[in-house]
């Protein structure tokens, strides 16, 4: 009759760790726990792309999870503040990052930058835009086409300065690629907080031309505060119709910047198939779509696994140009 209650007595110790388990997290289907939020790291500062995108898609990630998610800005150093804190991030799902590309991809491959991560500190989730590069200048300037402002570039090097979001970021490569393409030595200000400081510059008439992406002009275009003179993609983007691209100008240049969501590597698989799941159904929302297409973001959702493969194929491109920039740092 003892051995009948001791016996009974360790199946019901048993039943209620199991019990506390679960709801302590321990069980991979009680992931995220009631009650704690899940951090969303922002490697760039409050307005910048990244950030806007980042705080669309956060709601709706709260409602496929069924937990707060906080957007945390940690910018600097073009994004490798923010990236650092995200590879250290406990791998357990609660913390996660939105990323920019190129700005993840080169810094582990530059020794100079003193990264502490490579590439296999992060398990990429999913990517949600493709926002390709521009050049622009003030409204009253004298350069009326690209051809005007890299012919000036060209018989003065040097002489006109352009903004660009740090050392080694999109904006970086693609002003390295259009001098190397044409032959037209601009003077980079990097202004590694994120473009809401670049842009502050070139409204305040501090810079001489302007280097970004499609989202951080299309307000700046309504208000006839820049006049955009190529854009850096394959074809016309929708929202600036009016401007052509580089290749109808005779510059065969295309880049974009990648955005993305990360978390750190050895996020158990559990956990990392919710979070893609989520992401997937938070940025093919058609509200989120919409508001995105608001901000001038056009979506282009990849899956964790496609993301990582685009991933690995902008390394092999940023290796093989990586010399062009590490001599212009303005």
């Amino acid at each position: 009759m003892r051995l009948k209650i001791a016996v009974m007595a360790v199946a019901v110790t048993t039943a209620l760790a199991a019990c506390g388990a679960q709801q302590a997290g321990g069980a991979p289907g009680a992931w995220p726990r009631k009650g704690k939020p899940i951090t969303l790291i922002v490697s760039f500062a409050p307005g910048a792309a990244v950030d806007a995108a980042a705080r669309v898609v956060a709601p709706m990630l709260e409602k496929e999870l069924g937990t707060n998610v906080e957007v945390l800005n940690r910018p600097g150093a073009g994004g490798q503040i923010g990236y650092t804190a995200l590879s250290k991030a406990k791998a357990d799902g609660y913390t996660i990052g939105a990323t920019g590309s190129p700005s993840i991809v080169v810094s582990p491959l530059d020794p100079s930058r003193g990264a502490t991560y490579t590439r296999q500190s992060f398990q990429p989730l999913g990517m949600q835009v493709l926002d390709p590069m521009l050049v622009g200048v003030d409204p009253s300037s004298p350069y009326k086409t690209l051809k005007d402002l890299i012919e000036a570039v060209k018989a003065k090097p040097k002489s006109i300065t352009v903004t660009t979001t740090g050392v080694q970021t999109g904006e970086h490569f693609a002003l390295a690629d259009i001098q190397q393409k044409t032959g037209a030595q601009f003077a980079p200000v990097h202004f590694s907080e994120g473009a809401a400081s670049a842009i502050a510059a070139f409204l305040g008439k501090h810079v001489g031309a302007y280097v970004g992406n499609v989202s951080d002009v299309k307000p700046l275009v309504a208000q006839g505060k820049i006049k955009v003179l190529g854009v850096m993609s394959g074809q016309r983007s929708p929202f600036l119709p009016d401007v052509p691209t580089f290749a109808e100008q005779g510059y065969q240049i295309e880049q974009a910047t990648a955005r993305g969501y990360a978390a750190p590597a050895g996020v158990p698989a559990e956990v990392r198939t919710k979070i893609e799941a989520a992401l997937k159904k938070a940025i093919e929302d058609p509200a989120v779509v919409a508001k995105m297409k608001d901000l001038g973001l056009g979506t282009v959702y990849k899956s964790g696994q496609e993301y990582a493969t685009y991933w690995t194929e902008q390394e092999t491109t940023i290796k093989q140009t990586l010399p062009l920039v590490r001599n212009d740092k303005g």
